[in-house]
């Protein structure tokens, strides 16, 4: 019996998808905390018209919004990423790209 893991476990070494995802995690969190706070502290002003907030109120509103497009957004940066890494394997294995 080999000890070799499955293609697919090592396909996913070599893209390195455990970096992307992080990568993808931090873009998004912190493109939505940064979005969060200039709405709900105003920083870069007030909002203008009266809006009501129901249940939560306003700061819950958008922090369920802030975890939508942070979630939304890692996913499109991992996917991006291992986009770009697989494009590279592929040259590179067909003799494209010179490695390195």
């Amino acid at each position: 019996m080999s000890d070799a893991p499955p293609p697919l476990v090592q396909l996913l070494r070599t893209i390195e998808v455990g970096s992307a995802v992080r990568r993808g995690l931090l873009a998004g969190g912190g493109l939505a905390i940064a979005l969060y706070l200039i709405r709900v502290f105003e920083l870069i002003g007030p909002v203008a018209g009266t809006r009501s907030y129901p249940i939560v109120g306003a700061a819950g509103w958008y922090a369920m919004l802030a975890l939508v497009l942070a979630v939304s957004m890692a996913m499109l940066v991992t996917a991006v990423i291992i986009t770009v890494r697989l494009v590279r394997l592929f040259r590179r294995a067909a003799g494209q790209e010179p490695s390195g």
